[in-house]
């Protein structure tokens, strides 16, 4: 059996989309780790199935690549762009994600996505951690470009707290016009060119500590992304993650 994937890229964070709308794409363990496995497979940083949804225009069914599900904030933003190439949606859309529906606008180049409320910022010892659809510790450190970040997102990640459940790992630095950053994601179990979520708490990371007011410029290494918030008396809401998401290639895959 062979299947049709199209690979998109927001930001240099990169999936395989299919179109799962008839349901037939098996999605077993397995196979989502042999297709994202970057030697073996097509490679990328998560798997995602477009699929129907009866009320919302669909469903955003994302994988990491260890099988693993979580939510996704630049592979929602690929999603959207991928339906509206299928012609599913125009330049507005309301899908369903692992954790609730979310709104998604296309302006351009541009694809927004609206995020969950954060409600609670835990404040630690030099560190922050608050969940912005997946969980993310965020600490700021002098110099991102020169930190070891897979021993360093390894050394958080793997600890006794976060061992079990896993949580992303973020490092950023303030720049004169917003921050600079990194991230180690787990599922991934590496550093990627980019992460929505962890963008995302990123910036309002920056914001609670007053930095920044309701919008933040985000560097990644794989290009700029912009959070825009409004702060609460507990934490954030109308949170907006915005950047690009392309097509790459498109192809197919014996099952």
């Amino acid at each position: 059996m062979s299947i049709t994937f199209y690979k998109y890229q927001g930001t240099g964070n990169d999936f395989v989309m299919i179109d799962n709308r008839e349901g037939t794409f098996p999605k077993s363990v397995d196979l989502i780790t042999r297709i994202c496995e970057r030697k073996f497979g097509v490679g990328s940083d998560g798997l995602i199935c477009i699929d129907r949804h009866e009320e919302l225009d669909f469903t955003m069914d994302f994988y990491n690549p260890d099988g693993s599900q979580s939510f996704c904030g630049n592979g929602s933003r690929c999603a959207v762009a991928f339906a509206h190439f299928l012609g599913i949606i125009q330049n507005k859309t309301r899908f369903e994600a692992i954790d609730g529906p979310h709104t998604g606008i296309i302006d351009q180049d541009q694809v927004q996505i609206h995020m969950g409320d954060v409600d609670q910022i835990e404040v630690g010892d030099n560190y922050y951690f608050l969940n912005t659809g997946s969980p993310h510790y965020v600490s700021e450190e002098s110099d991102v470009l020169e930190l070891d970040m897979v021993a360093h997102g390894k050394s958080i990640r793997y600890n006794d707290r976060f061992k079990t459940e896993g949580t992303n790992v973020n490092a950023f630095e303030v720049l004169e016009n917003g921050v600079r950053m990194r991230t180690y994601e787990r599922g991934v179990e590496n550093e990627t060119l980019s992460c929505g979520t962890g963008v995302t708490a990123v910036a309002l990371t920056a914001m609670h500590q007053g930095l920044f007011s309701d919008s933040v410029a985000v560097s990644t290494r794989g290009g700029e992304l912009m959070v825009k918030a409004k702060q609460t008396a507990s934490g954030f809401s109308h949170i907006w993650l915005c950047g690009p998401a392309k097509q790459v290639f498109k192809g197919s895959i014996e099952l």
